[in-house]
Formats: structure tokens, sequence, C-alpha cells
């Protein structure tokens, strides 16, 4: 399956009969897998996290709910697909893992290519060994007052400051809270530090409408880090505004939430608001200061760490979008998945107002939930759907290999309204 973009007055009459001269190559894109775990799917479940591990030869995927309902006691699972391995059998993963609650968010380990943590609909933060597949799991949190008590919507591996070989894992929840986890002996995930996001605490913003009374916690749907400041990173919340948040944060956070560590206050600035919660959230991996975001209101928002304002605003869908991420080897380029059943690539050099390739992931326009770039082989993008399927994308070299001068662009699009 190969689209190409035309454009828009082409699509209708095909250029009345006048022959088109390409003056470029047109960037293409073309399905090279189409995963799925039948069981899964014929409970009706979505995919609802993408990730590849650290070889780039494995992705795996959650399955789990993202629509309204409550999933903490639904049979899910994780699967994973070696798509280097002689024989792939895209309806048979090669290793499956049995999960009791929904699960939500999925992050392969950044050295450990078959370690995986997971979040679930109830709370808990879970890590597999997905090369072992009769005795997959090596740690979790387990129920107890540390527990987030609301679903984990995005689970994060840093490392640690003092060994950057050993890694912790972070998770965000609707709870309000941001935990770093640590993996002990006889399997158990210890809380080691820990944030917690009060309303009265947050760094104002007149854009920003009064909180309901008594409502004092805000819940968390998505988390990025800076490349450039391993202590920064940028959360999504229900309220739909994005914070700028630091580890390095020394308030004590005003919340009664029971903890074993005492919480923090990490947001250091408010930005003004999408319409709608957020779900997803991601730092350009080329320029210190810039993010995107994406939310219920079916609009990417590019900002400026410097400044609380937007720098642009894309309506990419009349639906939801429920994914975002900048590639990690063109500074312009992001992929956006919406409710509408597309993935959409954008290159900023191309074009700021549409998208240069516009991609039908779902027959029948359910939603896409979840992308990935692979880091590891640049030309593969994978992204998973209400469907219950995984499609890897193969991506021409015009999205992989960067432009004459776009880093200065990219400089350029943060420069000009940061002033």
């Amino acid at each position: 399956m190969v689209i190409r973009e035309l454009n828009k007055n082409w699509q209708s009459h095909a250029f009345d009969g006048f022959e088109v001269n390409w003056t470029e190559q047109q960037p293409t894109v073309t399905c090279l897998h189409t995963l799925g775990y039948p069981p899964a799917q014929g409970q009706g479940l979505h995919v609802t996290s993408v990730s590849w591990n650290t070889t780039g030869s494995v992705v795996a995927c959650a399955y789990g709910r993202l629509d309204d309902g409550d999933w903490s006691t639904l049979k899910s699972f994780v699967c994973a697909w070696n798509l280097d391995r002689r024989g792939l059998n895209p309806q048979q993963p090669s290793a499956v893992v049995e999960v009791p609650s929904a699960v939500m968010c999925l992050a392969f380990h950044p050295t450990q290519p078959s370690h995986v943590a997971g979040g679930l609909y109830s709370g808990e933060v879970l890590v597999w060994d997905v090369s072992n597949p009769e005795d997959p799991l090596l740690w979790r949190t387990g129920l107890t007052d540390d527990t987030h008590t609301d679903p984990v919507y995005q689970v994060v591996w840093l490392p640690e400051p003092r060994h950057s070989h050993r890694f912790q894992v972070l998770s965000v929840a609707t709870d309000g809270k941001v935990l770093l986890w640590q993996g002990v002996g006889a399997g158990q995930l210890q809380l080691t530090d820990g944030f917690a996001l009060v309303v009265q605490q947050l760094p104002r913003n007149a854009k920003l409408k009064k909180p309901p009374r008594g409502e004092t916690e805000v819940g968390a749907t998505a988390v990025a880090f800076s490349s450039f400041d391993p202590r920064l990173f940028v959360l999504g919340t229900e309220g739909g505004f994005p914070l700028k948040c630091s580890l390095a944060a020394e308030e004590a956070a005003l919340t009664r939430m029971p903890s074993s560590v005492p919480l923090r206050a990490p947001a250091q600035l408010t930005f003004s608001p999408h319409g709608g919660p957020i779900y997803s959230v991601s730092c350009s991996p080329f320029h210190r200061n810039l993010f995107l975001s994406a939310g219920t209101d079916g609009h990417i928002h590019l900002y400026s760490m410097l400044q609380a304002q937007p720098l642009a605003s894309l309506q990419l869908s009349h639906k939801y979008l429920f994914a975002v991420r900048w590639s990690p080897v063109r500074p312009l380029v992001f992929a956006a998945a919406s409710g509408e059943g597309d993935v959409q690539l954008f290159d900023l050099q191309k074009s700021s107002q549409k998208p240069t390739v516009s991609i039908k992931q779902t027959q029948d326009e359910s939603p896409v939930y979840c992308l990935e770039f692979n880091r590891q082989q640049t030309q593969l993008l994978a992204a998973g759907d209400a469907e219950g399927t995984v499609k890897v994308w193969q991506l021409s070299t015009e999205f992989t290999e960067q432009g004459p001068r776009e880093t200065e662009d990219l400089e350029q699009l943060a420069a000009e309204v940061a002033t």
C-alpha cells in the first residue's frame, strides 16, 4: 500500500487532463507488517501503546481499552514480535504475557532488549522479561499506599542520578502523582521518589479557568523528558494545559495523599491550555525549548519552554488526537495519530498547514491510539489502533534524511516567536 500526497486542487480533477511533472521525488509510506493477536482482538481489546526495543528489531504492544469504563479487572495482554526473525507470523507474537488488568502504556528498557515496563488501569506498574514467556514478571508495585489509585497513562525509564547504567521507572497517572520506582529483590518495585500535582501550587496562568471548589489534584495524562536536560520534563494534563516540571524541585507538595516518601511539587510553568484533555506530549530531540502536545480538541500545539502561549496551533482532526511524536532523525518532521483512523506525517519544511502524507490505518475509521518511531531502524514507524492491530510503516528517505538548513529552520521557528 503506497500513499502519495497530491495537492488539494489536483485530487478532484486529476489536474483536468494536464500531465503533471513532479519536480521532486514524492515522499511515500508503505505498510511492511500488519500485526495482531487474535485472542485479544476477539475480546475487542484496543492497542493502547507500542514500544520498540533497544535493538530496534522487536516491537511490543499493550492490549487494553481507552474508551470509558472500568477496565481494572479486564484480562489483557502484552505482545511482542521480533521482526528480524525468519518466518515471522504476524498473527503469532514471539511473546505473549497475560495481564489481569487493562494495560494502558508500555516502554522498553533503554539497554536491556527484553525488559519492558507497563502501567495498568488498576494503577499498578509492572516490569516483564518478554524473553521468558513461562515466568515473565520481574517486578511489580503491588497494591500498597504508594500505588497509583487511578490508571497509569505513561511509563518512562530514567537513568539513576548517580548510576547512569541503572534505571528507574517513572509513572504518571490521573490521580495527580508522578512516581519513581526502583526494582528491588523479591520482585518488588519500591517507591524512591515522587511528586504530586496540586491545583493551589500550579504556577498561575491567566488563561486558566478556576478549578471547581474542593478539587485539589491535577490528573497527569502524558509525560515527555527533555533530550538536553535530564531533570526537565513536560506533563500533559486532564485540564488540557501542559506543565513544565523539574525532578530537582524542592517544594513539598500540599497533599494528603498517603506516601512512604515525601512528595514534592514539580511544576515551574503552566502553559496555555488546549480545548480539552491532552493525550500526548513530545519534546524535540533537536531543540532544547520545543515540544508538541496533542489532545481531544483535535489540535497539535507547538510550544517553547520559554513562554506560556503556543508558538503555533494546527487543527488536524475533527475528532481526538491520541498521539504525537517528533521524528528522531528529521528535526522538522513529526507524526500524529487521529481518532479518525489516520496517521499523519508532517514535514514543516514542506508545509506548516497540512500533512505531507496522511495514511489511512484503519478501514472503518476507528481511532489510531499510539505511534512510535524506531530509533535504530529510522525508516520504521509503528502505530496501534482500536481494531487491535499494529501496523509497521516504512518511510521513504525524504522522511529520514535531513535537508539542508533544517536545523537552522528549526532554530528560526523557536526564535521567531519567543521574541
